[in-house]
């Protein structure tokens, strides 16, 4: 029998991370707890330059001193995706955390109701920067020996939800590609897990839901269920830094629900 090769996980005071969907909510979030947990380069990727700066500026004030570059591109075409990757990799020398925070435009909405020529957007604009980024930084985090990938997806791609069929069905591909790459890349010291949220108050996401009278009485009842707390930003973070964290060394292809309650996916 062929012996396990023990590798040695990056330390985070050694690490860099690059953060899609990183200007607000979770990924923000993520950014300032990564930078206080003690990484030292992060680059934040957002489509608007002013969010960005924001951004960069609100991590700064948490932790002062940490090299934050802010990365403009949608990570969901793959020409951005690459010139964003490679940005990272040329301001730091690697990509050794990548947390996938992106989140599509499209909110819960009855399959008969959604046109046909929009359905095809709304896969794409849900679950292609996790594809493309990971896709893009495996090959490097190959040759270091290591690295940690975090995508985040939902429940929805785990549990049946009336309005959530394409959604749910962008979801379930996040989380079957993260999972047989976790399997494939483990042999070079490389993790990959999924985070699983069903609804995050404070963000934009949970404003536009609650906003639309289907999806607020969806989510209405979703957050009674809640009775742990609904999640905030703040408790998807945590979640996201551990995995990324040496103390996860040994987890790999994982999707793990943070809901409150909701539900036991």
């Amino acid at each position: 029998m062929t012996e396990a090769i023990r590798r040695t996980p990056i330390p985070f005071e050694q690490a860099s991370a690059l953060i899609t969907g990183g200007t607000s909510g979770v990924g923000l979030e993520t950014a300032c707890q990564l930078a206080e947990a003690g990484v030292p380069r992060i680059a934040i990727v957002g489509r608007n330059a002013e969010r960005g700066q924001a951004a960069r500026d609100a991590v700064l004030s948490r932790q002062p001193g940490v090299h934050v570059e802010f990365l403009q591109g949608d990570c969901n075409e793959a020409d951005q995706a690459n010139a964003v990757c490679e940005a990272a990799r040329a301001a730091f020398g690697s990509v050794d955390i990548l947390v996938n925070s992106t989140v599509g435009p499209y909110g819960p909405t009855l399959l008969h109701k959604i046109p046909v020529e929009q359905l095809q957007d709304i896969v794409l604009k849900q679950m292609m920067a996790p594809l493309l980024t990971s896709r893009i930084v495996l090959p490097w985090m190959s040759e270091k020996g290591g690295g940690a990938i975090v995508n985040i997806a939902s429940d929805a791609g785990k549990l049946t939800t009336p309005g959530e069929s394409v959604i749910g069905a962008a979801m379930a591909g996040i989380i079957m590609f993260s999972r047989t790459m976790a399997i494939e890349a483990k042999r070079n010291g490389i993790r990959v897990n999924i985070v699983t949220p069903s609804i995050i108050e404070g963000t934009a996401t949970y404003q536009q839901v609650m906003a639309a009278e289907f999806s607020s009485k969806l989510f209405g009842k979703a957050i009674k269920m809640a009775q742990l707390g609904v999640v905030t930003p703040a408790d998807m973070a945590a979640l996201i830094v551990f995995l990324a964290s040496p103390q996860a060394a040994k987890i790999t292809g994982q999707a793990i629900s943070c809901n409150g309650g909701i539900s036991a996916a």
